[in-house]
């Protein structure tokens, strides 16, 4: 399966060290991480997934693949800017958000849209976010209720 991991582009620690954790948790459970692929939770996720021997995603707003973050294995250049976190969305099968803003409340809506369960930790509240303690809820969470 694969899980978009979204949320606040300069973090705290501790939502910097959920988002390691969950992307650690995705890889070593089989699933791929598909992100934004710049830094803050995107960079974590990624590095926790990368540390695991997890394949990642990014999907960059920019037009330069190699502006993403080293952790991320498939760069993705769209050039569409903010627009580009309907496509990180829909890349995923499920999404964790962790912290985050006005961002991440976009791609919040654009998973209700299409309809993917969404985990959150310490996560914007928002309809159709399952506010979750842990990465390990997180990823239970996404795993008892996705469909791939």
């Amino acid at each position: 399966m694969r899980v978009s991991v979204i949320g606040a582009s300069a973090p705290t620690d501790a939502a910097l060290a959920d988002a390691r954790e969950v992307g650690r948790l995705l890889a070593e459970d089989g699933h791929t991480v598909v992100c934004g692929g710049l830094g803050g939770v995107m960079r974590a996720a990624c590095r926790g997934a990368s540390e695991a021997g997890g394949h990642t995603v990014g999907i960059l707003p920019g037009e330069d693949r190699r502006a993403a973050n080293e952790y991320v294995d498939t760069a993705i250049a769209t050039g569409l800017g903010h627009a580009r976190n309907a496509l990180v969305v829909m890349n995923g099968d499920a999404v964790v958000a962790v912290d985050g803003a006005g961002g991440t409340l976009s791609e919040v809506g654009f998973a209700s849209v299409y309809d993917r369960p969404i985990a959150g930790i310490g996560a914007p509240d928002a309809p159709h976010v399952e506010a979750v303690e842990t990465p390990a809820d997180a990823v239970a969470y996404v795993e008892a209720n996705a469909e791939e």
